[in-house]
């Protein structure tokens, strides 16, 4: 009868844990692990809804800069930290989806080492030409790189990463060749797109933005499914390529055992400090959709994202690097 007691006391412990956690969380700050350098969109977001959640849930947010080997070194670090609510890190598509199938040596597993608190923006990218030449739409382009196979050169911000993928996934569904231009950053693509020396470039359409209003870019789609308010005269490249599609997202995620009842908290009060106009209107207008929706959704993003990629990079043969 006594060893029973002990086994139900045990069992009542083993249970109440979290439960009493959760009731008590937070009693520190909460650190939030961006893994990119300062100015990053995740980080000027993190920044952003940060003392909103420190108004509401009492202690302070704390933004941490990890960058290094494209975000990886930030994310390792959170996989590895303890699963109570008070390290949690900004992560984004390339990743935590792609890059698991582009690089040799990544140190965590997206799908099992972090647990999905919520997914804050999605995004998309802009395709943009210079301005001289001969094609003025998606489907002009493509007409002109069947017609002059492997001529067409276009710009990305590197080997592998989510651009370069966004474009073959285009030139797979759109059945026609380029010539990839892999550079180091994003203003290089633009100042070298304007100057003649690639035809076309892939970037976020933040950076691509300014060049476009003042006439130096031609903008000819936007990876969107659909056209987006902030350009509603560009056409999304499914208009020529019926079903394609390639946006990113940037979302919150958890270490893997992180109580539920916290990531349903801190899920909340994301998706709280996200709507707030003065979030929203200045995210909107660098070019984010801002979402609201569960840690199951995030989730299923998660899964479907790392999916996609891992077929598309299997389909062009890349070797990861």
């Amino acid at each position: 009868m006594g060893r029973l007691r002990v086994f139900a006391l045990a069992a009542f412990a083993l249970g109440f844990a979290p439960a009493a956690l959760a009731q008590s969380w937070p009693s520190k700050p909460i650190k939030i692990v961006i893994p990119f350098p300062p100015g990053n969109t995740m980080d000027i977001m993190t920044r952003l809804i940060g003392p909103k959640m420190t108004e509401r849930l009492g202690q302070p947010i704390v933004a941490e800069n990890r960058p290094g080997a494209s975000g990886m070194l930030g994310l390792d670090f959170v996989a590895k930290a303890p699963p109570d609510g008070y390290i949690i890190a900004a992560g984004q598509g390339g990743n935590l989806t792609v890059l698991p199938h582009t690089s040799k040596n990544i140190p965590y597993d997206p799908l099992k080492d972090f647990v999905p608190i919520a997914v804050s923006t999605t995004n998309y990218l802009g395709i943009v030409a210079n301005p001289d030449l001969p094609f003025k739409s998606v489907a002009e382009m493509i007409a002109w790189a069947k017609a002059n196979p492997g001529k067409l050169t276009v710009a990305t911000n590197g080997e592998g990463g989510f651009p370069h993928l966004a474009f073959e996934h285009l030139r797979l569904m759109g059945g026609f060749s380029f010539t990839h231009i892999p550079y180091k950053g994003s203003a290089a693509i633009a100042t070298d797109v304007i100057g003649g020396q690639v035809q076309l470039g892939i970037d976020g359409i933040t950076g691509l933005a300014p060049h476009v209003r003042s006439g130096r870019l031609r903008l000819l789609a936007i990876t969107n499914k659909t056209r987006v308010p902030l350009w509603p005269d560009t056409p999304a490249a499914a208009e020529a390529v019926p079903g394609y599609e390639s946006g990113g997202w940037f979302g919150y995620v958890a270490p893997a055992g992180t109580p539920g009842a916290i990531v349903l908290k801190l899920n909340e009060e994301i998706n709280r400090a996200m709507k707030l106009p003065d979030v929203s209107d200045k995210l909107v207008t660098a070019g984010l959709i801002v979402v609201a929706e569960s840690p199951e959704y995030f989730g299923e993003i998660i899964r479907s994202d790392y999916a996609k990629y891992g077929k598309l990079t299997r389909d062009i043969d890349f070797q990861p690097q």
